[in-house]
């Protein structure tokens, strides 16, 4: 085993540092071949590590864009109600702008999710829509379907959107 020297500047000799013999240059230049390859190993064991996780971050993130869901961010559409039963209101009269009023029956389209419905609200949102409109609009193709989409959306807030699935009119009379 070669002898090093080991030299503390500004420091007291240590004892025994003047029986340590000087090498020659050419011994100190070249490394010893055990600490290098001690150094390659303990090197290479990180880089390893490192490689691995980042492998396995990718395969995550290409898993996960892959096979979760559609990957653009819309959530998926619920599913189409299912049509349940139809039920009539019976015709009323209902009064509108100025001496003309309106003779109105219509069929509520339910969900099959829809129970024991309380007609008395639909009649009294069919009331509160229609009561005091001109008769310009009512008697316009345009018109009524634009009702009839508004009676929808009340009623929808009224019961639930998962009760009611469309309005239809059963008899429609203006004068």
């Amino acid at each position: 085993m070669p002898v090093v020297e080991q030299r503390v500047v500004g420091a007291k000799p240590k004892i025994g540092a003047n029986k340590i013999q000087p090498r020659e240059r050419t011994e100190a230049a070249a490394p010893e071949p055990e600490a290098t390859e001690k150094k390659a190993k303990g090197g290479k064991l990180p880089w390893i590590i490192v490689g691995a996780l980042l492998v396995a971050v990718i395969a995550g993130a290409a898993y996960f864009f892959l096979f979760s869901g559609k990957g653009d961010g819309t959530p998926e559409e619920p599913p189409a109600p299912v049509p349940g039963e139809m039920v009539t209101l019976e015709s009323m009269n209902i009064n509108l702008e100025g001496t003309h009023y309106l003779r109105i029956g219509l069929g509520l389209q339910l969900t099959d999710k829809a129970h024991d419905v309380d007609l008395v609200k639909a009649q009294d949102a069919t009331i509160a829509l229609f009561s005091g409109r001109p008769v310009d609009e009512i008697k316009s193709s345009e018109g009524r379907a634009a009702l009839k989409n508004e009676l929808t959306v009340s009623l929808q807030e009224i019961y639930g959107e998962d009760q009611v699935m469309g309005v239809y009119y059963t008899d429609f009379v203006a004068q």
